[in-house]
């Protein structure tokens, strides 16, 4: 007698528009972007409105996202990318599994920055500027006018810089890591003096002060400040000028170009000059002696006050903390310390908000001689090495994935021809 042959089946398993949302983890109007690229199949529902969708399509794809690591990150459906360079968790931050605080306040700019880009730690690393590369950049930023902020110096510099890079295109790791070591010295070394002769050797912090402070011989402990604000500055995992430098990697654009990306948006007053808000307003309590009648004149004029409150991190920010540390160390720092605390005193009574690190940069470059723009200086130059990491990251990965759907909200087609 032989076997019954098993009745046959419908193997084909449809999913609702919703269902594939949900697996995907996308918002509905994303499912359809992906059939209209030709990366999903749909099928009409018979007598309905709605979509079908091939359940092992959708399956497919939701892998693939998972494995190049973009996709919703669960909070709103905001873009998140997997990477291996920085963890916000907990009040604290961590560059490749290690204690970020720890490793500012241990080691340099140049050893932390080194650290991010190749996981190795290589004490006493150094950065040299090329000649050719400093000279070009120079006569670049020289031709700027006066009141050229300092994203315009440093991008100037680095489009600059890239002219005289004939092997800027090559985007192999040990010619990015080339190209890493020898852009940020530049940029530092194309940067006008603050009154006195520019510095051009020694540790990279040293050089930086020349260009930043009228205090022509800084102490040790100064030096260190600005050393370690740089070393904590050096990323923050996906700031809009990182996510900036990411898409720009993504589109395989040189490293130059890609740090010409990111410093284009750290100029906005939500991100890297923040610090220079920060720095006027400490320079008015300084002025007036109180916190209280300056806050005042900052609500009424329905403005947000700077250098407090941190959305990643519910307490204070663990940089701003590394760096008030070292900042108490300093005597003249003293008056914007204590102003500083007045200003987080007299907002905590209605907020309980925080410092930030851009009240901290703002301690330290009213108190070293600074210009309120130096803290955005500070925060590019220091970031700058964070970005060469995310494109190298980002250089490894599938080409043009940074590329999301636009959820189109204007008229219908078709519409009529305008008149």
């Amino acid at each position: 007698m032989r076997d019954q042959e098993p009745a046959p089946q419908d193997t084909e398993r449809r999913l609702t528009t919703k269902e594939a949302a949900e697996l995907l983890g996308v918002k509905p109007e994303t499912v359809y972007a992906y059939v209209s690229r030709g990366q999903l199949s749909s099928r009409r529902v018979s007598g309905g409105r709605g979509s079908t969708f091939d359940a092992g399509e959708v399956e497919s794809l939701a892998r693939r996202n998972r494995r190049e690591g973009v996709g919703s990150s669960g909070s709103g459906g905001e873009l998140s990318v997997r990477t291996r360079i920085t963890l916000i968790e907990s009040d604290r931050y961590f560059f490749r599994g290690v204690d970020a605080v720890d490793l500012a306040t241990r080691h340099t700019y140049e050893e932390v920055a080194e650290w991010l880009w190749t996981g190795r730690m290589l004490p006493g690393s150094t950065f040299t500027a090329p000649s050719a590369s400093v000279a070009v950049a120079r006569r670049a930023v020289d031709a700027l006018p006066e009141h050229a902020a300092p994203a315009d110096l440093l991008r100037v510099a680095t489009i600059a810089a890239a002219t005289a890079d004939p092997l800027r295109f090559d985007l192999s790791e040990s010619a990015v890591l080339g190209t890493a070591r020898t852009l940020i010295p530049t940029l530092v070394a194309a940067l006008p003096p603050a009154g006195h002769r520019r510095r051009d050797e020694g540790p990279l912090a040293h050089r930086l002060w020349s260009r930043l402070s009228v205090h022509k011989d800084p102490d040790e402990a100064s030096l260190r400040a600005l050393d370690t604000a740089l070393a904590l500055l050096v990323d923050h995992d996906l700031a809009a000028s990182t996510l900036a430098v990411r898409v720009a990697a993504s589109a395989r654009a040189h490293p130059y170009a890609a740090v010409s990306a990111g410093l284009g948006v750290i100029e906005g007053p939500l991100h890297g000059a923040a610090s220079g808000h920060a720095h006027r307003l400490l320079q008015d309590v300084l002025d007036q002696g109180d916190a209280a009648p300056v806050i005042a004149d900052e609500l009424r004029a329905g403005r947000r006050i700077p250098g407090l409150g941190h959305r990643l991190y519910h307490g204070e920010d663990p940089r701003a903390r590394a760096l008030f540390a070292l900042l108490e160390q300093i005597p003249r720092a003293e008056p914007a310390l204590l102003a500083a605390r007045d200003i987080v005193e007299t907002t905590a009574r209605h907020a309980p908000l925080h410092a930030t690190v851009d009240l901290a940069l703002a301690v330290l470059t009213a108190s070293c001689g600074m210009a309120p723009s130096a803290g955005e200086t500070i925060f590019a130059v220091a970031r700058t090495a964070g970005w060469i990491a995310h494109a190298l990251e980002e250089y490894g990965e599938r080409p043009l994935r940074m590329r999301p759907s636009g959820l189109y909200t204007g008229p219908r087609p078709p519409q009529p021809l305008p008149e």
